[in-house]
């Protein structure tokens, strides 16, 4: 459930690396890219584009956004052995600032660059009390896992996660990055907590992906029971996440839902007090990949009426991610405030349109193999993003682009530059 700004990734902690100490010489490379950072983030384009996402996301007609995160193409645009800093720590950072820098001055899309570094919280959360064994995944492979429920019986042997803070490291970490971005940026604690609440991928965690759709049919009693639990268990989570202050409004440039970015003025809350932060204040998002294969009926069941309590909890939410939502529209906008919803590179483009119009978000996601070969067929990017973009317009949706999920740019960081540009000529054509 922890989810690590700096990374982009989920894991068990955030802020752990051990070396809470920045060399002279770390130092001196991290300021000089901290400064570059900061002129990006001063220049006047960058209040323009702020001002676009908040329109954007609050409904108000303008030309469609572009984002692009290449994902597991950064190891191509930023080879690891580029890293100029020496200790670990360093490096992570050093990574985030060229990340911001690359898309300021290279891609150039839609993304605001800032002048701020954000601290997660250093933290640990503990599994379920059971949890699968890897087997694969090297070198970005392919992987398989060994699931540890085989009975149902076994449910008894999970408990609710614990999430454990060290709130003095965090504080060091703070005060280290106050120290070494002192003047340059603002540096800040930002908890981002979770990605998704869609249940499903922890549920094939435990159970198996080819196992739940047995249980469907075969065991549905064992299967909502394990369903229950993992609601249950994450509404705890998120309660305790509130009950602590430990919360951060993601209304700003904190990446939401499964492409874009929270800049809304509908949030937080009117009778927010400005201290205390509660999910209501906030974007909450869903999906269910995993499940993308069963009948709308079996998903409304199965799935979706144990996600519908955690979501309801908050101010706006996001749904969908590389699943195609077509067949199950009529039981995912009974999502309190739902606003962002994706159209993945599977989804009926003119069907989504037509069931979107101006009431939501149409997040649009081109196929990430686009960018995964060289060189990129820029005729068919370009000739496929205008097909795209007449269909939203002929039904006045609010349309994001976004470039997301890639594995590979074919080791040429061009791949990215080139789709952003053409993405860019085709949005403003319209």
């Amino acid at each position: 459930m922890i989810f690590d700004i700096l990374t982009g990734e989920e894991g068990s902690t955030a802020g752990s690396y051990t070396d809470l100490v920045i060399i002279e010489k770390d130092s001196k490379i991290l300021r000089e890219l901290a400064s570059r950072m900061a002129e990006l983030a001063g220049r006047p384009i960058e209040e323009k584009k702020k001002e676009l996402w908040y329109a954007h996301n609050d409904l108000i007609p303008g030309r469609p956004l572009i984002f692009c995160d290449p994902e597991g193409g950064w190891s191509e645009i930023i080879p690891g052995d580029n890293l100029k800093c020496e200790g670990k720590l360093a490096q992570r950072w050093e990574m985030f600032l060229h990340k911001e820098i690359f898309w300021g001055e290279n891609m150039k899309d839609d993304k605001v660059i800032e002048p701020y570094f954000n601290i997660p919280y250093c933290a640990f959360e503990s599994d379920w009390g059971l949890h699968e064994t890897t087997v694969g995944g090297q070198n970005k492979g392919s992987y398989i896992w060994e699931t540890p429920i085989k009975d149902f019986r076994e449910i008894d042997k999970l408990h609710t996660p614990q999430i454990t803070v060290d709130y003095d490291k965090t504080r060091e970490y703070l005060a280290l990055a106050e120290e070494v971005f002192k003047d340059l940026l603002k540096v800040r604690i930002k908890g981002i907590w979770w990605w998704s609440f869609g249940l499903t991928l922890t549920l094939s965690r435990l159970r198996g992906l080819e196992q739940i759709m047995f249980d469907m049919y075969d065991n549905p009693d064992g299967l909502h029971k394990l369903m229950a639990f993992l609601r249950d268990g994450t509404l705890c989570e998120v309660e305790f996440l509130e009950q602590n202050g430990l919360l951060s409004l993601n209304c700003d440039n904190t990446p939401v839902g499964s492409g874009g970015f929270g800049w809304t003025k509908q949030l937080p809350q009117k009778n927010f007090d400005n201290v205390h932060i509660r999910t209501m204040d906030m974007w909450g998002f869903g999906e269910s990949q995993e499940t993308s294969g069963i009948s709308p009926s079996m998903f409304d069941e199965f799935v979706f009426q144990y996600q519908l309590p955690i979501l309801s909890r908050f101010g706006l939410n996001c749904y969908g991610c590389c699943e195609a939502l077509n067949t199950r529209w009529d039981i995912i906008k009974k999502i309190p405030n739902l606003r962002r919803v994706s159209v993945s590179p599977w989804a009926d483009v003119r069907d989504m349109a037509e069931k979107l119009q101006d009431k939501y978000i149409f997040s649009l996601k081109p196929h990430p193999g686009y960018l995964a070969v060289s060189p990129i067929d820029e005729d068919f990017i370009r000739k496929s993003l205008r097909g795209a973009l007449k269909i939203t317009k002929e039904n006045n949706c609010h349309v994001e682009i976004i470039m997301k999920d890639n594995h590979t740019l074919a080791n040429n960081p061009e791949n990215a530059i080139r789709w952003c540009q053409i993405a860019n000529e085709e949005a403003g054509s319209i």
